[in-house]
């Protein structure tokens, strides 16, 4: 029985050394990242390059995503609302929904999916083949040469991203709410004037912002962190989305409870 107490203990101690070890590397990764930022020479060709990969080739299937999830919620809420005669509110309540939340969110959640995967790999790869130590060879730092562009591109494709998400996933519920369900078109936009305004727009964009540049510290992160050839950045590639999608969720919550008080 103390055998048992002490293996559990030990285990325990050591969970806990390991989270605190994996916080402080990430916390250095931050830091060095931050420095990297500032420092010369500035990465813009390579900024470019990020920004149309993560923004440009996600178009798409944002464009998917937004326009089905803003017809879909539409409906629903035509469901619940048509009871108690309320059909005029469904244009705000679907828009504000979408500016303040689902837009970023969900945009974060396909970015994190696609493109922090991406990054996890492209890195890892070059990690394993030993490219980033020919990298440090050749005087290029890496941070600066991999992982700045990738982060910065995330920061600033994100809030550009969601503000697509935003107004197809409106055009989603308009076609929904005006031409299938027979709302009064009118009605439908002027109720959405009264009721929303440009701070929950900015929310929004905030958020996006924030989650693109979690999304791409998370993914260059274990990027940079693979080791064990292929089957490493399997799992460098696995974590990268797994804590990148856990990580918008997660900080959505407490940037909505600041963003409320402030915007």
């Amino acid at each position: 029985m103390k055998q048992l107490v002490e293996a559990r203990i030990t285990h325990l101690g050591e969970s806990v050394l390991g989270l605190l070890h994996g916080l402080g590397e990430f916390t250095n990764f931050v830091f060095k990242t931050l420095y990297w930022t500032v420092k010369p020479p500035y990465r813009v060709k390579l900024l470019f390059e990020q920004i149309h990969f993560i923004g440009n080739k996600s178009v798409f299937i944002i464009f998917l995503t937004s326009s089905f999830t803003g017809a879909v919620f539409a409906f629903q809420i035509y469901l619940g609302f048509k009871a108690i005669n309320a059909d005029s509110f469904i244009g705000p309540i679907v828009t504000i929904a979408l500016a303040k939340e689902l837009a970023p969110v969900l945009s974060g959640l396909v970015v994190a999916g696609r493109c922090g995967a991406a990054m996890a790999a492209q890195i890892g790869t070059m990690k394993v083949t030993e490219q980033v130590d020919a990298l440090e060879v050749m005087g290029i730092n890496a941070f600066q040469y991999l992982a700045v562009p990738r982060i910065l591109g995330a920061t600033i494709a994100m809030p550009m991203l969601s503000a697509i998400f935003l107004l197809i996933g409106y055009a989603g519920s308009w076609l929904i709410g005006v031409k299938v369900i027979q709302i009064d078109e009118t009605l439908y936009t002027q109720k959405i004037s009264d009721f929303m305004n440009l701070g929950m727009v900015a929310e929004g964009l905030i958020k996006a912002a924030v989650f693109g540049y979690l999304i791409g510290i998370i993914g260059t992160y274990h990027g940079f962190k693979v080791s064990g050839g292929a089957e490493g950045v399997g799992k460098g590639t696995n974590m990268a989305v797994v804590w990148g999608m856990i990580t918008v969720l997660v900080v959505d919550f407490f940037l909505t409870s600041f963003l409320s008080k402030v915007l």
